[in-house]
């Protein structure tokens, strides 16, 4: 009788393939709750509003702060209106952090502008991205609405000498580029830009306020990708990640927080449609090696923003959901390190953030099936 040798071989390769595929550094498809751990801990302090955060290629974390605000009064251009205006700003209050491998801070770039509302939120440098190895970053603190009249909001480009230079003027875009559904009672003439990546020699800005996504070239040019707002309203888009040829975003939505945020896809033709509902303020999105989604949550049951309730909650492939990570302080931005930790920028707002903002490292790992099965 002859002998079957394809069987075995098949066997083989299929059981090394679940487990590789079950391996702990990232979370297979089959985890169950009660098989996930996630280990949280303090990579980096000292930090002023800490936003947006990019790996560089020197591997070296780069973050944007928001800074501190300032006192400097406009007169003659359009107000954002109470309680939320008037702003008061400062042409020197926000800076770029850059964080060594040991969670070392230096200030990378100093004296960027940066500005608070009359309710006394900050907004300085919203985000930061990298094409090859040159560093871009995206203002949200600027404008003469903002109280800086001398400099818009705008995408800069950083020198090699660490000097920064305006490539793209983003008040003006807005100012002359309204979007279809502007909120009259919530409007900000100079716009409030939240995260920016790049695609391959792009650069990708979301905006929440209008409600739109743009690109900006390497040159300066400016384009809508979306009017977010001409399809589903004053959402208020702010966390945007790139995977598998489209975009995906995360929004605030309004107040009182009531879980309304959802996530979107945005494809390149500027097409928007919704695919998960029943998440509360999100303000980051990271996709892992298996296809994975991990959403950021500002706060979750409360109405307003509240230290100790953000969350991470990963979709699977498949649609289901897990969260993974409880008890964050108001955390405003995530990125996948090259080590596959996450890295959370937390007390990205509120006291006390002047200062006090940190940036978290988060190990999240599963014993899985197969393991639990040898033991």
């Amino acid at each position: 009788m002859k002998r079957n040798f394809l069987f075995p071989l098949v066997a083989v390769f299929f059981i090394a393939f679940i487990l590789y595929s079950c391996r702990k550094d990232q979370l297979p498809c089959n985890c169950n709750p009660e098989n996930i751990s996630a280990s949280v801990s303090v990579f980096a302090t000292g930090l002023n509003n800490p936003r947006g955060l990019k790996f560089g290629p020197d591997g070296y974390l780069y973050v944007a702060e928001g800074g501190i605000g300032g006192t400097g009064t406009t007169t003659g251009c359009m107000q954002v209106i109470p309680p939320v205006g008037p702003y008061t700003g400062s042409k020197t209050g926000a800076r770029i952090s850059r964080i060594n491998k040991t969670g070392t801070r230096s200030t990378f770039v100093d004296d960027l502008p940066s500005s608070q509302t009359a309710l006394g939120e900050i907004s300085g440098v919203a985000d930061v991205a990298f094409i090859d190895n040159t560093l871009y970053a995206v203002l949200a603190g600027a404008g003469c609405s903002h109280g800086v009249p001398s400099i818009p909001n705008a995408v800069i480009k950083i020198n090699h000498d660490r000097s920064w230079k305006i490539i793209a003027d983003l008040s003006a875009y807005q100012m002359a580029h309204p979007v279809k559904n502007p909120e009259p009672g919530d409007f900000e003439p100079d716009g409030s830009w939240y995260s920016m990546i790049n695609v391959g020699d792009n650069l990708y800005a979301m905006e929440p306020n209008h409600g739109e996504l743009d690109k900006i070239t390497e040159k300066g040019a400016i384009s809508r990708v979306s009017d977010i707002s001409a399809s589903q309203g004053h959402v208020v888009p702010t966390a945007m990640v790139f995977h598998n040829g489209n975009f995906y975003a995360g929004n605030l939505s309004t107040f009182p927080i009531m879980g309304k945020s959802s996530i979107y896809k945005i494809t390149p033709s500027g097409n928007v449609s919704v695919i998960a509902t029943g998440f509360s303020t999100v303000l980051g999105l990271a996709f892992d090696k298996l296809g994975g989604l991990y959403v950021l949550e500002n706060t979750t049951g409360n109405p307003f923003p509240t230290p100790g309730t953000g969350d991470i909650i990963r979709i699977d492939p498949d649609g289901s959901r897990l969260t993974v990570v409880k008890g964050l302080n108001l955390p405003t931005g995530m990125v996948f390190g090259a080590d596959d930790k996450l890295y959370v920028s937390n007390w990205g707002f509120g006291p006390p953030a002047i200062g006090g903002g940190q940036v978290l490292k988060i190990d999240i790992t599963c014993s899985n099936t197969w393991e639990n099965k040898k033991q």
